[in-house]
């Protein structure tokens, strides 16, 4: 049987049932390498040299971006009024004497809800009354039973109420007395600001947050007439007020006057980017009560940290705990963090990050440059630019009506796969690979961080394929320069083992798992060490990305030769992932851009010292594994 060709092996592969010989040992029938040889086209260097050029707009970007993210590195810690006064009532504790405590440790913000009527009622301001019951006390006084009744402490409040809503009242004497009878229950209206309680917070210097409420019952016209004058306005729920009507939204645009609105980490809501349009925006970390709970306070403590230092967090939000003594140590713990991490605690003032547009045009020539490059560099031509061809429309199709950040998207897949296309022979080519990925970084940040994005409100979009991509081109690069038919006859017909089945079932599963767990947030799970470890190191330093750290040894390990068949091919193919996440580590860009470099270089620092003690190692293990061996019986012939 004639033998056929292993398309990522430079040596035949005998065909099934053909015999074979035993050889010399496996070292010595590796090849300097294991991978087809790359190839070099005339156009290299220019292309080369375009992408150098474009480089420069796109470090002007990327210093302009520094200076912004340095000069916003102030934070508040925000506590939750209404759940410290909770707390501080479960405790037998004036909420003023409580929030004095915290604000020792750190909070010099307080979030203040709208007031509502059942909030007025709370204090005394009026009273409610079922329509039944006050029926009961008051037989035969016309009284409806399905209605609900209002009288006030004091008259102003009542009559500021009933024309504040569209609802229509009535006045009616019960008992002696004036009652206002609604026909729907109103205890959760919204009934404006607790003006003197904010009056006494700006007097302490803290930094207020409003929450106000939205219900259909009041006009439009005065929606956010009677706004307290305070830095930064937090919608609830999943909606701005006004999303879904765009007078409303107008009217709320206009009422914000020189409020910021806060971006809530998790819960990007509807109509909000309308909003950041004319005024920006300040994002705001929580966590939910019921999970918060459920953690450690250092383990709390420790998120807030990595949201100050490493997701441009400028509110931190907080919630006390069910007690004092757990509050207080997760906030003497985080306001220590966040100071050791250079966060100041004070008033943030936020300000937008406007890119110059010209420069980002200017940018865009390098990604494009360097994905023709890419697919002129294959071994098939025509297959090479096909591949460049697809990945170019995917991008754009992707971020349709966004030509830049599509640019950067084509940066993300083009420049992991570039290096380990254009050079694959050697150990040192990895560091060709690495400085080229390190290139995309500049043009991914260049075209791809704006003011939507820094802000976390316009998020990457082709995430999964920085993952994929780079991954298929550089395996599609090793296909020989041959006939395509034939060389999927001879795959096609090449034996297979039963450790192939188990190398490639073993490549898949991690595959898949680096996919599962892409971005910050995903049903990729973690274990309890790495979560412990993540949590240790982050305290301390800015943690790498843990795909980073496992995949550039195998890069090394592959570009070694020290493999034999396909075992190099597959190693360089899980080397492109590091490649790829260290491109994907710049996507996020919310997170600045000096904290993204320093966990970049960890990780390279890391991966190549283990890339180099794993090619030791693995020297050291071929050397025992090919040592000769004495035969059996060898010894006790020798001693007769």
């Amino acid at each position: 049987m004639c033998p056929v060709t292993d398309p990522l092996s430079s040596r035949p592969v005998t065909g099934v049932g053909d015999p074979s010989p035993a050889g010399p040992p496996l070292s010595a029938t590796v090849p300097s390498t294991t991978v087809p040889p790359s190839t070099r086209h005339p156009w290299t260097r220019a292309l080369l040299g375009l992408i150098a050029l474009s480089l420069i707009p796109a470090l002007l970007l990327a210093a302009a971006r520094v200076q912004y993210e340095q000069s916003q590195k102030t934070a508040a810690l925000v506590m939750d009024y209404p759940a410290l006064v909770t707390q501080a009532r479960r405790y037998g504790l004036e909420p003023q004497a409580l929030l004095d405590r915290y604000k020792k440790l750190g909070v010099n913000g307080v979030a203040v809800y709208e007031d509502t009527i059942a909030s007025l009622q709370q204090r005394g301001e009026l009273y409610l009354k079922n329509g039944a019951d006050l029926a009961a006390d008051f037989p035969g006084a016309g009284v409806k039973p399905n209605a609900v009744y209002m009288r006030a402490v004091e008259a102003d409040v009542t009559a500021a109420l009933r024309t504040r809503y569209t609802i229509p009242t009535r006045e009616v004497s019960v008992g002696g007395q004036k009652w206002i009878e609604w026909p729907t229950d109103p205890s959760y209206l919204p009934a404006g600001p607790n003006a003197a309680q904010i009056a006494e917070f700006r007097k302490q210097g803290l930094v207020l947050v409003y929450r106000p409420y939205q219900d259909e019952a009041v006009p439009q016209a005065k929606v956010g007439a009677d706004w307290p004058d305070v830095p930064f306005v937090a919608f609830t729920g999943d909606e701005v007020i006004g999303a879904r009507t765009p007078e409303l939204l107008a009217q709320v645009n206009t009422a914000l006057g020189n409020r910021m609105p806060a971006i809530i980490e998790g819960n990007i809501q509807k109509g909000l980017d309308q909003l950041v349009v004319a005024h920006g925006g300040a994002r705001l970390f929580a966590l939910a009560p019921s999970w918060q709970n459920q953690l450690d306070p250092l383990d709390v403590a420790s998120k807030y940290n990595l949201a100050g230092r490493e997701r441009g967090m400028r509110l931190m939000y907080l919630r006390p705990y069910p007690t004092i003594n757990e509050t207080e140590a997760m906030l003497g713990r985080a306001g220590s963090l966040l100071t050791r991490s250079g966060v100041k605690i004070g008033t943030p003032q936020v300000a937008l990050f406007n890119p110059s547009p010209l420069l980002k045009a200017l940018s865009m020539i390098g990604p494009l440059a360097a994905l023709l490059l890419l697919g002129l560099s294959f071994p098939l031509a025509r297959l090479g630019l096909a591949a460049a061809g697809v990945t170019g429309l995917l991008a754009f199709g992707l971020n349709f009506g966004s030509p830049f950040s599509g640019a950067a998207l084509i940066a993300a897949v083009t420049f992991p796969a570039l290096g380990l296309v254009l050079r694959r022979h050697r150990v040192s080519d990895w560091f060709l690979a690495t400085g080229l990925s390190l290139v995309g970084v500049l043009f991914v940040s260049a075209l791809g961080a704006s003011r939507e994005s820094t802000l976390g409100l316009e998020p990457f979009r082709g995430v999964g394929l920085t993952l994929l991509l780079p991954l298929l081109l550089v395996a599609a690069s090793f296909l020989p320069r041959q006939d395509i038919r034939k060389t999927v006859s001879d795959i096609y017909a090449a034996p297979i083992r039963l450790g192939d089945v188990a190398v490639m079932g073993l490549g898949f599963a991690l595959l898949a798992l680096v996919f599962e767990r892409r971005g910050n947030s995903t049903g990729g799970s973690v274990t309890e060490f790495e979560a412990s470890l993540r949590r240790d190191v982050q305290d301390s330093i800015i943690r790498p990305r843990f795909k980073e750290v496992a995949s550039h040894p195998l890069a090394l390990l592959g570009l070694s030769g020290r493999l034999p068949g396909y075992f190099s091919g597959l190693l360089i193919l899980g080397g492109v992932v590091g490649q790829s996440s260290i491109l994907n580590t710049f996507s996020h860009f919310h997170t600045p851009l000096l904290v993204s470099a320093a966990r970049c270089f960890l990780g390279l620092g890391l991966g190549l010292l283990l890339g180099l003690l794993a090619i030791e190692a693995l020297k050291f293990g071929l050397k025992l594994w090919n040592a000769p061996r004495r035969a059996p019986g060898a010894g006790r012939q020798a001693g007769a």
